[in-house]
């Protein structure tokens, strides 16, 4: 089931264009939402949400349209933004309470859920500090707190690990997962950083120029076409790559007992393939595996894609 559905989508401000006709299917789960500063993110999501209007083409979130209906739409979906949103002089449990009002909760409901999703997000001994007085990683916290307090279907989160430290980013990535993954809410992440894309998402679209450069499930993407595959033996043996190379592969690299080798050209299986010319070799194998390329490979591949089309 898809999450959000958008067809040849266009956004501009006066001549310029932002997202410039894009198609694109978001599936429920933990989406990583990718691209260098200027790609179009960030007006995509306030597209999505409703905040501006597109120019061409057509939308829709959890079923809702983007065109007409965007106070539905951020009922349903909840937004942490990058920058710092609480307010000041106001403790953080009256805080999130009041962004559930905002989001149409009854009072006495919002109070009750601000106190649980506070608890959830780890700050239950300080729900009754106020906000400014909290620290970097604090600060982030409640940002998803609030997002998530009107129980939303769809959480949009838009660099949620910045500022933080390695230990409070890992509990942010838990969070993330643990709510995509454990609480049935879709979830999209946009953010620089591709390990913590790597960690916590399912499905990736990388944007550029206001394009979609690629997209696809994370394991789709890393592979390197299921040619690639790392092979490690008991032992160097100069044979062995003779005997692949018979066959028609061609050898990547050569680290002692490690080759990494491309099998494109080779016919048939490739297992069957690597047991023959280790047989013919006398070389014992340790194992093999497909090679996969980072999220970082994947990106930079992507933006060089489209800075050469």
């Amino acid at each position: 089931m898809s999450t959000i559905n958008v067809n040849n989508l266009t956004v501009k401000y006066g001549s310029r264009i932002a997202v410039d006709n894009v198609t694109f299917e978001i599936p429920d789960g933990c989406v990583g939402l990718l691209g260098p500063n200027g790609a179009g993110k960030t007006t995509l999501i306030k597209c999505l949400l409703g905040f501006v209007p597109p120019a061409s083409g057509t939308g829709k979130v959890l079923g809702l349209d983007i065109a007409t209906s965007g106070l539905a739409i951020r009922q349903k979906v909840g937004l942490m933004p990058e920058l710092d949103c609480h307010i000041p002089g106001i403790n953080a449990v009256t805080y999130v309470a009041y962004t559930g009002e905002l989001a149409g909760m009854p009072a006495s409901l919002a109070i009750g859920r601000a106190h649980e999703v506070l608890e959830y997000c780890g700050l239950g001994e300080a729900r009754y500090r106020q906000v400014e007085t909290y620290s970097t990683g604090m600060l982030q916290r409640i940002k998803l707190a609030q997002a998530l307090v009107h129980g939303p279907g769809l959480l949009l989160l838009d660099e949620p690990t910045n500022g933080l430290d390695p230990r409070g980013r890992e509990e942010m990535l838990a969070l993330i997962k643990d709510i995509s993954h454990g609480k049935g809410v879709s979830v999209i992440v946009s953010s620089h950083l591709m390990p913590d894309i790597e960690r916590v998402c399912d499905y990736a679209i990388v944007m550029r120029g206001g394009k979609v450069a690629t997209s696809g499930d994370i394991d789709s993407l890393r592979s390197v076409g299921g040619y690639h595959v790392e092979v490690e033996l008991r032992e160097p043996c100069p044979a062995f790559a003779r005997a692949m190379e018979a066959r028609g592969a061609r050898i990547l690299q050569d680290v002692g007992s490690i080759l990494h080798i491309d099998m494109q050209n080779v016919q048939g299986r490739q297992s069957t393939v690597l047991f023959q010319a280790a047989a013919e070799s006398d070389t014992q194998l340790r194992g093999f595996r497909p090679v996969q390329r980072s999220m970082e490979d994947v990106f930079l591949a992507a933006i060089d894609q489209e800075n050469a089309a």
